[in-house]
């Protein structure tokens, strides 16, 4: 049922109702489906992609380039337990080319990822470098585009 998890990656709310029309199954089958999934990890968690400058939430969002050694035995499965193990760290993959893994954070401000980096990532054992890149602005993410937000024009009033 590859079409179904296509179906759920693109949008979790639909209902097993729809989902079942959509692939011309059942919804006892879709259900019995979407079941095996989450039992074998293979869905993983449910979760909405929200825009967060259009509220009125403090944040900011970091790439961080790691270098580490692997270590012996763990290669890097090791080192990337102790990185997600941070409840900053939202994402976490191991990488191809120069360097090693790439770490998404957020939080309230720049100084805030500034620390996350300069007292818990960067002294980790194993940890040879980072490089971090903040996340001006969003225009797409998971295959869902982000909306122009209109500038709020300044109106003066003149007696």
């Amino acid at each position: 049922m590859k079409q179904l998890l296509q179906l759920l990656e693109n949008d979790c709310t639909l209902t097993p109702s729809q989902l079942a029309s959509m692939t011309g199954s059942t919804e006892a089958e879709v259900a019995a489906a979407i079941a095996e999934y989450e039992k074998d990890h293979i869905i993983v968690g449910y979760k909405a992609i929200v825009d967060w400058d259009r509220t009125h939430r403090e944040s900011v969002t970091a790439l961080i380039e790691v270098k580490v050694t692997p270590q012996r035995g763990d290669g890097f499965d090791r080192i990337a337990q102790r990185i997600y193990q941070y409840d900053e760290v939202e994402s976490l993959y191991l990488m191809s080319g120069s360097f090693d893994f790439t770490v998404i954070i957020s939080g309230r401000t720049l100084q805030e990822v500034a620390r996350f980096v300069g007292e818990k990532l960067a002294p980790m054992e194993g940890v040879t470098g980072t490089a971090t890149h903040f996340i001006l602005k969003k225009y797409k993410e998971k295959h869902l585009i982000f909306p122009v937000q209109e500038e709020q024009e300044e109106r003066f009033v003149l007696d």
